[in-house]
């Protein structure tokens, strides 16, 4: 897959995250938070609770399903840059990282399966 065709189906993957985690209640409050080593994918508010979550988009067949794919060192960063983001936004409630892993059937038509893991920590990916 090119890089174009990638950052296109990322840029979907996101929108559907964000329409998913909309109709779960979630209220959207940033998109593509950029930090030194990295981005936010969506920035989200669970009732009081701030939620970043990272969307990551695999073709069925894939080795690694998506949620998978995000390994201890990208918690870490997530885990940081999720630190850094509630110091500059002051935020003093509680918060979580959070990932959603949407599996694709080949095309965009066949459909998606999607995967939600609430409150990501380094012993459970």
């Amino acid at each position: 897959m090119e890089n174009k065709n990638k950052k296109d189906l990322g840029r979907w993957g996101e929108d559907l995250a964000a329409s998913i985690v909309s109709r779960m209640g979630y209220e959207i409050l940033m998109r593509n938070v950029t930090f030194r080593g990295g981005e936010l994918d969506i920035v989200a508010l669970d009732g009081d609770e701030l939620v970043i979550l990272e969307v990551r988009v695999r073709t069925k067949g894939k080795v690694q399903s998506p949620t998978e794919s995000v390994g201890p060192r990208k918690v870490k960063r997530l885990l940081r840059a999720g630190s850094l983001l509630v110091e500059r936004l002051e935020w003093d409630g509680p918060w979580r990282v959070d990932v959603m892993g949407i599996t694709l059937g080949g095309d965009v038509a066949k459909g998606y399966e999607c995967e939600y893991i609430k409150d990501i920590t380094l012993g459970m990916i």
